[in-house]
């Protein structure tokens, strides 16, 4: 079965763990751009992203292509925004039909809890149950050997399907 990772990055630490779970997997990788960027500096990058994020916007995003047919598992990677999923993800999860995925979900932020976000993805998902998650705080400035340690075992925690002795 086949692997995808969606993620939306503003400030690269999301990318960071998008890219070494691609990696871990041998999974593709989804970007979500937004047609309209939000602020990267300042107040008005946490002022615009972070209500953004709270009155649950949809934004456009920048045309993708993706055949979701071909994968069995999709992993969310989402910076946490005003305690919740960033907007492209919702869009994302809203506009494509996810029926009968697996999921997983990764989450980085500057430090409080992630649950909340991934409460909303589950919510938005229609998940009941365990879920493997993954949470680093601030994973690409801070790089260390125990957030490398995480992924690897993150990545553990997934579902795969065999065919012989291979992982597909």
């Amino acid at each position: 079965m086949k692997t995808l990772v969606v993620y939306y990055s503003q400030s690269g630490n999301a990318q960071w763990m998008a890219e070494r779970i691609s990696s871990a997997l041998s999974a593709d990788m989804l970007r979500l751009v937004p047609k309209k960027a939000y602020p990267e500096k300042g107040i008005r990058k946490y002022f615009f992203g972070g209500g953004s994020a709270v009155i649950k916007e949809t934004p456009e995003l920048e045309p993708y292509k993706v055949d979701l047919e071909q994968y069995g598992q999709i992993v969310f990677v989402t910076p946490v925004w005003a305690g919740t999923v960033t907007p492209p993800l919702r869009t994302f999860i809203q506009e494509e039909n996810l029926d009968g995925k697996h999921f997983a979900f990764a989450a980085c932020s500057l430090g409080g809890s992630p649950e909340k976000t991934f409460s909303a993805l589950r919510s938005l998902l229609g998940v009941t149950g365990d879920v493997p998650t993954l949470w680093l705080v601030e994973p690409k400035r801070k790089q260390k050997p125990e957030n490398e340690k995480a992924i690897e075992e993150f990545c553990g925690k997934l579902w795969r399907k065999k065919i012989g002795n291979k992982d597909v």
